[in-house]
């Protein structure tokens, strides 16, 4: 795993951070989600996430909320791979874990100025809307067109499978 400085796993390390950008005046956007099998919609979404602050804050799914969460078989990719691949983006600035089926709790704790969600949701869709509105904090729709999932990908990609397998 890289050692880029950007995942954060301790909840209350991670709120001192921001608070500390918070009192320079950033301006914090907090995103969440599984990111299992990165694909253009995650990116386009994390990048829409950037623009709406000065600082991105990822919280990804932790596999045992992945588990309960998703399909049978996921996730595909361990959260640390699936981590260190988002370090790898320029637009991340920190990651950290969460282990509920929603983000409210670290929300909560955080109290991020934007909380980003993609085109899947509309602002009054969006699960954690009243832990947001609670505390004073905004909700933007990001990113292009809900037509990539990592679900899709893999469907896709198992079909290719079957295809080409010798009869």
């Amino acid at each position: 795993m890289s050692r880029s400085g950007k995942f954060i796993r301790d909840p209350e390390a991670l709120l001192h951070i921001v608070d500390q950008l918070k009192s320079q005046g950033k301006r914090v956007v907090m995103t969440n989600g599984c990111f299992d099998v990165l694909h253009v919609g995650h990116i386009r979404c994390l990048k829409g996430a950037k623009e709406q602050g000065d600082v991105l804050v990822v919280a990804v799914n932790d596999d045992a909320s992945m588990k309960r969460l998703k399909l049978a078989g996921r996730p595909i990719m361990p959260e640390l791979e699936r981590i260190e691949i988002l370090e790898a983006l320029e637009c991340v600035d920190f990651i950290t874990l969460f282990s509920e089926e929603r983000v409210d709790r670290l929300l909560l704790m955080l109290k991020p100025h934007v909380h980003a969600k993609g085109t899947d949701y509309t602002e009054e869709t969006v699960p954690e809307r009243e832990t947001v509105l609670s505390y004073g904090g905004r909700i933007a729709i990001v990113g292009d067109a809900k037509t990539h999932s990592s679900t899709d990908l893999i469907r896709a990609i198992a079909r290719l499978e079957k295809e080409n397998r010798p009869a």
